[in-house]
């Protein structure tokens, strides 16, 4: 019983996430101390016995990058040294992603590195969404599981019934897009463009597809600096479309790109909440999902030993209905669950998460 726990720990770098995860699955965040010192070395001390428990840690490798990547090499490694008796490293956002090969001669291939100093840290598998190229899980020699927010975001424009909608993306993301377009019984356009040197600047050379007269959603797995979307925007505004809409799951937003965005002529903006967004970068074109349920969802089932790849193919529906969870709502529902089995038991239809998984419990009002 003690040992088939599971406990979810987070970093600094996305602990809304986290705590929205730990809402869905109705448990209570692990205690843990993870800090800087004045000399800007990273600490961290666990503050509960994690003894042959499975363990998660949500960490997205964003701003500040380095640090976010150290803080969970440095977590990993005091969890392995804690006995924990599995340890799931949760990176909604892969940083270094788009360092995936040599396309230049004397560079690195960072992002395999990465792999490499999260496997070595002492981790048992990793799960993870929207990879830059799906091909990035290979650079692991642990389990992999690769999630996409794909089917939520493309729920969200379905919900919207954009008339005569294409789907234009460029060919990294043609995969997932041809997808995405698919839910929408929408047709899918590609835009041929090279990227100019080492520079966050993208020439574009064509737009292969029929958008005229259309409304466009321009779909990727990552918004930076806002650059390459507003290359596809001109390019289609050429072609003869007035409105505009782009999505994408890890909403980056480097300098400049929300002073782009704000000039731009987009209708609207769609990301997750892979990383946070300050309120700072929050302006009323941009409109955040959650992929807390799909994460929980993920987590519950890892623990158990079902299928994850059941949510993107047997259990799409599933997947699509969480695009408008509410952390709020949801909360309040496995609350009233574990209420209900105070009272004489749990509705017949569905236990409460924390008592399925046998966590410590739900999280305090």
């Amino acid at each position: 019983m003690y040992a088939d726990q599971f406990e979810i720990y987070h970093g600094n770098a996305n602990p809304d996430l986290a705590r929205k995860i730990c809402g869905y699955l109705g448990v209570t965040p692990g205690k843990a101390e993870v800090f800087q010192f004045a000399n800007e070395n990273i600490f961290v001390k666990i503050l509960d016995n994690v003894r042959e428990k499975d363990v998660f840690l949500v960490q997205p490798t964003s701003h500040p990058v380095n640090q976010s990547i150290m803080e969970l090499l440095i977590m990993i490694d005091a969890f392995k040294r804690a006995s924990a008796g599995r340890i799931t490293a949760v990176i909604p956002f892969y940083a270094y992603g788009r360092s995936d090969k040599k396309d230049q001669p004397r560079v690195p291939i960072t992002a395999r590195l990465i792999a490499d100093m999260i496997t070595v840290a002492g981790a048992d598998r990793v799960l993870t969404m929207d990879l830059h190229q799906g091909q990035i899980q290979g650079f692991f020699n642990i389990p992999v599981d690769e999630l996409t927010a794909v089917h939520m975001l493309s729920n969200y424009f379905r919900s919207k019934e954009i008339d005569r909608p294409v789907v234009v993306t460029d060919l990294g993301f043609a995969k997932r897009a041809r997808a995405f377009a698919e839910f929408l019984s929408a047709p899918l356009a590609i835009i041929e463009k090279r990227r100019q040197g080492n520079l966050d600047k993208a020439e574009l050379m064509n737009v292969i597809g029929d958008v005229r007269g259309r409304r466009a959603i321009i779909a990727d797995d990552e918004m930076d600096t806002a650059g390459t979307v507003l290359v596809i925007v001109t390019a289609l505004e050429r072609e003869g479309v007035d409105e505009i809409y782009a999505c994408a799951t890890h909403g980056v937003l480097s300098d400049p790109a929300i002073d782009r965005i704000r000039a731009s002529s987009l209708r609207e903006i769609v990301v997750t909440d892979s990383i946070p967004l300050p309120p700072a970068k929050r302006l009323h074109q941009i409109t955040t999902l959650s992929v807390a349920p799909l994460i929980g969802e993920a987590i519950k089932r890892i623990h158990r030993g079902e299928s994850v790849g059941a949510l993107f193919s047997s259990e799409v529906r599933f997947t699509q209905e969480m695009t408008f969870w509410e952390a709020g709502e949801q909360q309040q529902r496995y609350f009233d669950s574990a209420d209900a089995g105070a009272d004489g038991g749990a509705p017949a239809d569905e236990a409460p998460a924390s008592e399925l998984a046998g966590t410590r419990g739900a999280a305090d009002r």
